[in-house]
């Protein structure tokens, strides 16, 4: 496996930069510990945009960062306190939503196989997410589903087929902008 280049750091870099900041575009939930962000439409646009080695190194440098107390999580939190919380499970989601995006993706830039794994990435957040926060919570499945899940599918598929737009028409212009240089 080769060493990563200048341009997988960059990209790595700037796409942790987006997940980041997007997670202070953050709705408090009244009835869940779980918070709305853009967070995971960033996540989305990751594994859209980058190849796997990328959006690993942008996920992995995203969660270093709010462990050792960089405010990048929702809401500017930060600490391991914020991984082994209720939200936890969505973070460590994130990275293998990223890449299995990424993926899938593969090398064609087809607009429906970027729904599609944008769509499988949400649900892997899901899975992990619930799944961490029953056993942090020590809820059941249904009330985990209830208060981790359902109140969020609706904005989830609209963040799904933004990214979906947006990861599209990058990838189009990023071949295109290649194939005159």
């Amino acid at each position: 496996m080769k060493k990563p280049s200048l341009i997988d750091y960059l990209y790595a870099s700037m796409f942790t930069a987006l997940v980041a900041v997007s997670g202070y575009i953050s709705i408090p939930v009244p009835f869940s510990p779980v918070p709305i962000t853009a967070q995971s439409m960033a996540v989305m646009l990751t594994g859209c945009i980058l190849n796997v080695r990328q959006s690993i190194m942008s996920m992995v440098t995203f969660l270093l960062l709010g462990t050792i107390g960089i405010p990048v999580f929702a809401g500017g939190r930060s600490g391991i306190g914020v991984l082994a919380g209720p939200t936890g499970g969505y973070l460590i989601g994130f990275l293998v939503a990223a890449i299995i995006i990424s993926l899938l993706k593969g090398s064609a830039n087809k607009i429906i196989r970027l729904g599609m794994a944008n769509i499988l990435g949400s649900i892997i957040i899901y899975i992990i997410g619930t799944s961490w926060l029953m056993f942090v919570t020590g809820t059941g499945l249904y009330e985990a589903i209830a208060i981790g899940v359902l109140p969020y599918i609706p904005g989830d598929l609209l963040k799904c087929f933004a990214a979906t737009l947006v990861g599209y028409t990058v990838n189009n212009q990023l071949a295109y902008s290649n194939m005159n240089e």
